[in-house]
């Protein structure tokens, strides 16, 4: 069954790079994803599939029954948000968009998944029980996962197990790898305002420069990993925004930084919030200037259940051999399929799309980021043959 799923999915290969094509050059940011969710809805009507659309406002959920009868139900997941980057990829296909761009592959993601949905259908006569298709908005931040589970996506029938892939630069196109437990961290956002008193570039001593102030707290949030966690324990706090004023002779009154903090475990999480409140409000004292800290909706770790992490390695071999398949090792990025993964088991694929032509990996969430699209059939294949072996096992 193996060499012949894979067979069919590269024959359907041009249809799958075509989808992920026009995803590609229209990208929608998190619950914008209209056209996206358009798209899906018609893949999935052209190909009779029930669907139910609507889910955390713009996502689809699909469903396949099996001709062999009754049985458990199996989900597998996509994203479809894209990031705001402008794209320096140089692709043909290339966002349309000023400043969105899909740099972290969920327009490979949906097309992979809405391939998976031809294929599934073409082998009902193989297996008993339901492939459920999560077509989900807001990966990016958004917490879109959590709000299509509150929308009903694992109920009707319920979920039993779930599965999701990723597109991974730093692996070969022809590679895959999985992991067991805790593959990839907690994440959460947070804002810090800083409060000071505008004025003259040529009189600071008249104001409370907030540039400042913010520069001081960047260099002191920098010692929240190096002293306050032990060096055997992976965290990471992360400024990734630092905006203030617009004019180079005018003291701004107010500046705001963005971060992020990862990390595996809830009382470090609870312990690093803590530490950059506490930081952060006495840098902002100590120069005459207050400052606020917000903490937005905070991802959990993804855990992959060892059974299902095994049997997604085991199908995955079986597809492209031994040789192809690697094990992962926990990573600090965060993915909001953890709130599937906390109510029922599974485990997600790193699918490689590194082009062997390129010299260096073209990595995620950079502008110039970009695939090897021939991985696109494999990473169709290996959904539907870790859906089956799972429906046919249970």
């Amino acid at each position: 069954m193996t060499a012949e799923l894979l067979e069919s999915a590269r024959a359907l290969g041009p249809r799958i790079v075509s989808d992920r094509r026009t995803i590609h050059s229209h990208p929608e940011m998190a619950y914008d994803e209209e056209q996206t969710s358009t798209l899906v809805q018609a893949r999935l009507r052209d190909l009779g599939i029930p669907f139910r659309a609507g889910l955390a406002k713009t996502g689809v959920v699909a469903q396949i029954k099996g001709e062999l009868g009754e049985g458990p139900c199996v989900l597998l997941r996509a994203d479809m948000d894209a990031l705001p980057i402008e794209e320096r990829s140089g692709v043909a296909f290339a966002s349309e968009i000023p400043g969105v761009m899909h740099a972290c592959g969920h327009d490979a993601h949906t097309a992979m998944l809405l391939g998976a949905a031809q294929l599934l259908l073409e082998r009902r006569s193989q297996f008993a029980g339901t492939v459920k298709l999560m077509f989900q908005p807001a990966e990016e931040g958004g917490a879109g996962a959590a709000r299509m589970i509150e929308d009903g996506v694992l109920s009707g029938p319920p979920v039993d197990a779930a599965f999701m892939l990723h597109v991974r630069p730093e692996l070969e196109a022809g590679q895959v790898s999985y992991g067991a437990g805790p593959i990839l961290a907690g994440a959460d956002a947070f804002s810090i305002t800083v409060e000071g008193r505008g004025g003259h570039a040529a009189r600071p001593h008249q104001a409370v420069d907030p540039v400042v102030v913010g520069a001081q707290i960047v260099n002191a949030i920098q010692t929240l990993v190096a002293r306050e966690v032990d060096p055997t324990v992976p965290a990471v706090v992360t400024l990734g925004s630092f905006n203030a004023g617009n004019r180079s002779n005018v003291i701004a009154d107010r500046a705001v930084l963005k971060g992020t903090i990862r990390a595996f475990d809830d009382g470090l999480f609870t312990h690093l919030e803590q530490r950059l409140r506490d930081i952060v409000t006495g840098v902002a004292s100590a120069l005459r200037a207050t400052a606020n800290v917000e903490f937005e909706m905070r991802y959990p770790p993804a855990v992959c259940d060892p059974a299902m992490a095994e049997l997604l390695g085991e199908s995955a071999r079986g597809l492209l051999g031994s040789d192809a398949v690697f094990t992962s090792r926990p990573q600090m990025g965060a993915e909001d399929f953890a709130f599937v993964l906390q109510k029922v088991p599974g485990a997600m694929l790193w699918l490689g799309v590194k082009s062997p032509e390129w010299a260096e990996p073209k990595p995620l969430h950079t502008a110039t980021f970009d695939i090897d699209e021939s991985a696109l059939p494999i990473g169709s294949s290996a959904l539907v043959g870790v859906a089956i072996d799972y429906l046919n096992r249970s």
